[in-house]
């Protein structure tokens, strides 16, 4: 009976409390156990979280060799990447006879800006090309230029000289045409006023942006014009430099558009007292058409021609610091003389522009350089005849 009662009452008081000390013994441990996991699997998953902020369920890409600490670059153009850490980053390394430059850093998407121009003796550069081959065949299609917009594979790009002799270059006999325009007009019968032959047709304008796009021409930098009237690089006759003078809001509205469209290097004077607007897209270059000399002086003829070479220098200066270049000026209303020069030189400028008609050609004068004047009614009948 005793025996009985017993197993009634159930354990003893020692029983239970040795049951309750083993329970919360168990749950302590579990506890413990999971906050060592939870510690564990946290940074982890922060990590992964932060590589693959979209929650995809592909694995996130690893990092870039020039992301890792361990990395150590092995040529010149790695450590400009390296240093660069820039997914847009394109290193250019520049190969072929004579040629000793290093690599430069160019950025994807935007014009090439730091092509070199090297020199050897008893040669002319005849440009950078995409592959040997191109180079041996001076395959203008193939040759890179600051026309064109940087593209490289795995941020990487290599480019070939080619050279010519003086006597190659002098038998090309390249005459190359500056086209200036001015305005432009949506009406196919122009603009009235004393400015109507300004206005260039924007339908006549497309059309022959898309002849020079489409026919093989080369459209060469100010700095290759450069070389090129100094003997030092050879251009080819199918070249030419697109300019507009003034930088008229249509300029903005309706032909900047179209050389963006057809991807042309072009060159915008600008009165920089008048207006300082961006670029209208990567293809327009900013040049100086002075900062405020585009008025008449005493003698109705350009301050240009009425002012000191020191006031014209201190103008440029100005007109310099806001496009940030100095390189090449157009007159205004192509008025120039020994004194405009003068301060053009004076203010650190290389060439000058007028509207003398004519052509560019080795010798030529860089502080006159001649143009081809585009007027209301040339149509791409007339520019053909002008440039080939």
């Amino acid at each position: 009976m005793e025996t009985t009662r017993r197993a009634r009452r159930g354990p003893s008081a020692r029983v239970r409390r040795r049951r309750r000390l083993f329970a919360v013994t168990g749950i302590a441990i579990f506890a413990i156990a999971a906050v060592v996991v939870i510690t564990l699997a946290v940074p982890r998953f922060v990590t992964a979280s932060a590589s693959n902020p979209e929650g995809s369920s592909e694995a996130a890409p690893s990092a870039s060799p020039t992301a890792d600490p361990e990395y150590v670059p092995s040529t010149e153009a790695q450590r400009l990447l390296a240093e660069a850490q820039d997914p847009r980053a394109c290193a250019v390394t520049f190969v072929g006879d004579g040629v000793t430059t290093a690599p430069v850093l160019e950025i994807q998407d935007t014009l090439y800006a730091h092509l070199p121009i090297p020199a050897r003796d008893g040669l002319v550069f005849a440009g950078w090309y995409t592959s040997p081959a191109d180079a041996a065949a001076f395959n203008i299609g193939a040759r890179i230029n600051g026309a064109d917009a940087v593209a490289c594979t795995d941020n990487q790009i290599t480019l070939n000289a080619a050279w010519k002799t003086p006597e190659e270059n002098a038998a090309e006999d390249a005459k190359i045409p500056i086209l200036m325009y001015h305005q432009f007009t949506t009406n196919p019968d122009g603009e009235s006023g004393w400015l109507r032959g300004n206005y260039a047709y924007i339908g006549d304008f497309d059309a022959q942006m898309n002849h020079i796009a489409t026919t093989g021409f080369y459209l060469p930098t100010w700095q290759e014009l450069s070389a090129f009237v100094d003997g030092r690089l050879f251009l080819p006759n199918h070249s030419v430099i697109v300019t507009d003078d003034d930088a008229d809001q249509s300029w903005f509205d309706l032909a900047a558009p179209i050389v963006g469209k057809y991807k042309l290097l072009t060159t915008s004077f600008m009165i920089t007292a008048y207006r300082q607007d961006p670029p209208p897209n990567i293809y327009v270059l900013r040049r100086s058409h002075t900062n405020d000399m585009h008025q008449a002086g005493d003698n109705g003829k350009g301050r240009m021609v009425n002012w000191s070479a020191d006031q014209i220098a201190a103008d440029l200066e100005q007109s310099a610091a806001v496009l940030g270049v100095k390189e090449v000026i157009a007159y205004p209303f192509g008025h120039y003389n020994d004194t405009a020069k003068q301060g053009v030189t004076q203010a650190g400028f290389e060439m000058a522009r007028t509207i003398e008609p004519g052509y560019v050609a080795i010798g030529t004068d860089k502080l006159a350089l001649p143009v081809v004047r585009i007027n209301y009614g040339m149509g791409l009948t007339d520019l053909i005849n002008e440039i080939g």
